[in-house]
């Protein structure tokens, strides 16, 4: 059977993060420097008959707010003009009072949509109950929500919306980066190599100051000349290059398509039968398809007939392995690509070299 190639949604992308340094900075955020969520119930007005029906929640924040401005009613209408929303923000580490955020709103009612509403003015509250923020504007939505009676359409969400710097920070969060004279960096992502690596690069700048905790913390030690200069001295050690230790993993998307590996992720010898096909993984082999007229039998091809094979494009060769007895999924994946299998089929493969132990990573599929 004569091989047909064929053209699929594939990519391979291979990490090479290992090889290219990144800032601390990049790498880490300082204890006590987190941001906040905040959050709050508002009321979006001015929605021209897409806002909620009669729900009491709605009918009460309504009724509230005419109160706090002197108006007293025993009950709203009906005209569906006004949503109930919850607001949602993030406040920064260093945000100062006075200094503008985002929000997000989003509704909780029966309403249509929240396009041309107003948001009114709403507070917004942390984790412990207290207010440090208010929020208030026009909301911005992204989709919309069109119907008539044959029939609705709608694109995206027409129910969630920004208020861009629609946040006013009315209380700074009180914010402690140094505790007896040093600073602790959290890695986005332990690994201990890593953070060994970091305390190490820090010291060649600032000897005897840091020391790897665990894979997730990194202690550092203000130095004197930095007294009273905490700022400076994180501004310093942040921009300090660092070649982190990357975990090998391969991810496998088979709605989209894709693999990704990162680069060090090794396959040791190993072979598999799959379909018409057999992969044979070792220094001096590659993977071939059943040759015409050969009634299915799976060829292993060596050496010089290995090129010869390949010529007519039903083989293709995994070239010299670096180190020997290994080879890397870029390389295989290549082949496999070029013997037209699909991603599926190649995921089904990696599944069985993972359970055969020969392949030197965690494998996720999606």
């Amino acid at each position: 059977m004569i091989l047909r190639m064929h053209f699929f949604s594939f990519v391979l992308i291979l990490s090479c993060v290992s090889l290219n340094a990144a800032r601390i900075k990049d790498l880490t955020d300082v204890r006590g420097s987190r941001s906040n969520q905040l959050y709050g119930y508002g009321i979006v007005t001015g929605l021209a008959g897409q806002g909620d029906s009669r729900i009491e929640y709605t009918e009460l924040g309504i009724l509230n707010a005419l109160e706090t401005l002197g108006i007293r009613a025993d009950k709203a209408d009906k005209s569906r003009n006004i949503a109930a929303v919850m607001v949602t923000a993030e406040i920064g580490a260093f945000a100062k009072e006075g200094g503008k955020i985002d929000v997000t709103v989003s509704s909780i009612g029966n309403a249509d949509s929240l396009q041309g509403g107003i948001l009114l003015q709403t507070p917004l509250r942390g984790a412990d109950g207290v207010v440090y923020a208010v929020s208030q504007g026009a909301v911005s939505v992204g989709g919309l929500s069109a119907g008539n009676a044959g029939g609705n359409v709608q694109v995206n969400h027409p129910t969630v919306g920004m208020v861009t710097n629609g946040g006013t920070v009315e209380r700074e969060i009180p914010i402690s980066i140094v505790r007896n004279n040093s600073l602790d960096l959290i890695l986005r992502s332990p690994d201990n190599l890593t953070a060994v690596k970091m305390a190490e690069a820090i010291n060649n700048y600032y000897p005897g100051t840091s020391l790897a905790e665990d894979g997730g913390v990194v202690n550092v030690r203000i130095p004197s000349t930095f007294a009273g200069q905490t700022t400076n001295f994180i501004a310093a050690i942040g921009g300090i290059d660092v070649k982190p230790d990357v975990p090998a993993k391969v991810i496998v998307n088979e709605r989209t398509g894709t693999i990704v590996a990162t680069q060090n992720v090794r396959i040791s010898p190993v072979a598999v039968s799959s379909s018409n096909i057999t992969i044979f993984l070792n220094p001096t082999t590659g993977v071939s398809q059943p040759l015409p007229f050969s009634q299915g039998a799976t060829t292993l091809m060596e050496g010089e007939n290995a090129e010869l094979i390949e010529e007519v494009g039903r083989f293709e060769a995994i070239g010299e392995l670096d180190p020997p007895g290994a080879t890397t999924v870029n390389e295989l994946a290549t082949a496999l690509n070029k013997l037209g299998l699909t991603t599926r089929e190649m995921s089904s493969i990696l599944q069985s070299i993972k359970n055969a132990g020969a392949l030197q990573a965690e494998l996720i599929i999606n």
